[in-house]
């Protein structure tokens, strides 16, 4: 397929997306759509089938979006760009694949479907969402267990129901995160494996830029944000600072064991993601200088799941959600992004993130425990992490 462009404004586009969406999830196709931090440019990509990964080998991938669960013993799916578009600007930079050509000429003119939400329904998972008393408790007991010395950090995590309006539109939803989160990863992932899940995530977990330089973040730290307050006057509690602190020295423990140690490190610094204000210190490596091509893949199986959603050491954390959280993270927590998309590869946790049903949601969010933590303050965090999509929702 030749690469096309075509001026568009944005009003049309909007109205070629409510089209899309439908077409796609009746054509049987699982799509991704989605836009990178700081830029405003949105990128398409749909597949008939999804394939899955047992492992993740970056450098040697065909273009595509992949969406990996929280459990790194499953696997991680994959939707190649059979069908791609990307739109920047108010017009399409490219626009490929032969359904996608049709759609786009159809829709011009047509009304998008009403009686097609346009994505796909799973069976809602089993498992209990936790209200204030039973999270709080599962806090406390995280909390014992660090003071015991069993963890450094453990980070439990809740869900919670939330009633969808009837006049709910997934691609306006999309839209709206856009507008309100130009710092986040804001995504879509539609599939009859996962159903389909949108989010708006601060967190990058591993890129691999055009360069060939190999980027990770050490994220942690949450207080609430203000329109028009001044990062610079926000403190840090003890507690936040060591969290943050953990979540660093997991990174470096991680380029030491591949006794990897010419990397660049800059911060931590105060950073705004949405609603809230987080520390955050980011690492950089040349992989040219340090002749290290595979090192996106091999620090990902190391990082993942990070001690910023699971906890420290990672395995007896990692055993000790799977047998106390009363529910089944899924892909909260997990990892999504696209691959060798322009010859990158961005890779974000899946923070920030709800599961769509019929008429309702699931919204997820965890919270980090140190043996200082207070399992009311804990509740807080989660429901603020959980407003930066409940606040899109309410809007409708």
């Amino acid at each position: 397929m030749t690469e096309k462009t075509r001026p568009r404004t944005l009003v049309s586009f909007t109205h070629f997306l409510q089209s899309l969406l439908p077409r796609f999830h009746e054509a049987g196709y699982s799509f991704a759509l989605w836009k990178l931090p700081g830029s405003v440019a949105l990128h398409f990509a749909a597949a008939q089938e999804v394939e899955q990964w047992d492992t993740v080998a970056l450098e040697e991938a065909q273009p595509g979006f992949l969406f990996a669960p929280f459990d790194p013993q499953k696997p991680k799916l994959f939707v190649r760009a059979e069908e791609s578009f990307h739109f920047d600007n108010e017009q399409f930079v490219s626009l490929r694949g032969p359904l996608l050509e049709r759609l786009e000429k159809e829709t011009t003119q047509d009304k998008p479907r009403a009686n097609n939400a346009g994505y796909y329904v799973v069976k809602k998972p089993e498992g209990e969402s936790a209200d204030a008393p039973s999270f709080q408790k599962l806090v406390q007991h995280c909390r014992e267990e660090v003071i015991s010395g069993r963890f450094e950090k453990v980070v439990p995590s809740r869900c919670k129901p939330i009633t969808l309006p009837e006049a709910f539109d997934l691609s306006a939803a999309f839209n709206t995160l856009c507008d309100r989160y130009p710092a986040a990863m804001v995504s879509i992932f539609s599939s009859p494996l996962t159903g389909t899940w949108i989010g708006a995530t601060p967190e990058m977990l591993v890129a691999v830029d055009k360069n060939q330089h190999f980027h990770t973040t050490a994220m942690a730290g949450t207080q609430p944000y203000l329109p028009g307050m001044d990062v610079r006057t926000i403190t840090w509690t003890q507690k936040e600072i060591e969290e943050q602190a953990l979540v660093e020295r997991y990174v470096i423990h991680c380029l030491k064991k591949i006794r990897l140690r010419e990397f660049d490190e800059h911060g931590p610094k105060t950073v705004i993601a949405g609603n809230l204000v987080h520390l955050k210190t980011e690492f950089e490596v040349d992989m040219t200088a340090t002749n290290f091509p595979q090192l996106g893949s091999v620090m990902l199986e190391l990082l993942h799941p990070t001690s910023a959603v699971c906890g420290m050491p990672l395995e007896p954390s990692l055993d000790f959600l799977r047998k106390n959280e009363p529910y089944d993270r899924q892909y909260y927590s997990g990892y999504l992004g696209p691959v060798q998309v322009n010859h990158e590869s961005r890779l974000f946790v899946n923070l920030r993130c709800m599961q769509l049903f019929h008429g309702e949601a699931l919204v997820y969010a965890g919270a980090g425990v140190l043996a200082d933590s207070d399992p009311e303050k804990e509740w807080m965090e989660t429901e603020l992490k959980m407003n930066t999509l409940l606040q899109v929702i309410r809007q409708k």
